[in-house]
């Protein structure tokens, strides 16, 4: 029996790739850190953006990692086991962790800050210039 997928009428040319994209995000769907994503309002000339809020307590900025590779925003974050401890409780685990997020064309990384072990990327999508284009038909003879 083959499966239906949202990209799969005749209609929709070039989706592939997407829909490859959406398979991979369902399968990676680890809750560890939480994070969240709100959007700010336009104000002041400035466009609509989205922020990106993850909970990482407990690391450093030279800790983490934001990068952005092809249309995916990349948040990993690596502790470094500083010096020898003996723990009666150890309940704060120090594990490492990746955050995929992927992002549609036109969005850019306004830039990220670290405050109160909360790590906040900021992002903007330009609002796309209106295109027509006049496709001129052959005729062969």
């Amino acid at each position: 029996m083959s499966r239906m997928t949202p990209f799969a009428s005749p209609l929709l040319l070039g989706f592939d790739a997407m829909e490859k994209t959406l398979e991979r995000i369902s399968k990676a769907s680890d809750g560890y850190p939480p994070y969240n994503i709100e959007r700010i309002a336009p104000g002041q000339g400035a466009p609509e953006r989205l922020r990106i809020t993850v909970a990482v307590a407990g690391f450093s900025e030279d800790e983490l990692d934001v990068t952005t590779e092809e249309n995916q925003l990349l948040i990993r974050g690596r502790q470094v086991e500083h010096g020898e401890h003996e723990y009666l409780y150890r309940g704060i685990a120090a594990r490492q962790f990746q955050r995929t997020f992927v992002l549609a064309d036109g969005m850019q990384v306004l830039g990220a800050s670290l405050k109160n072990g909360l790590l906040a990327v900021d992002l903007v999508r330009p609002e796309p210039a209106r295109m027509v284009k006049k496709i001129n038909i052959s005729v062969s003879q």
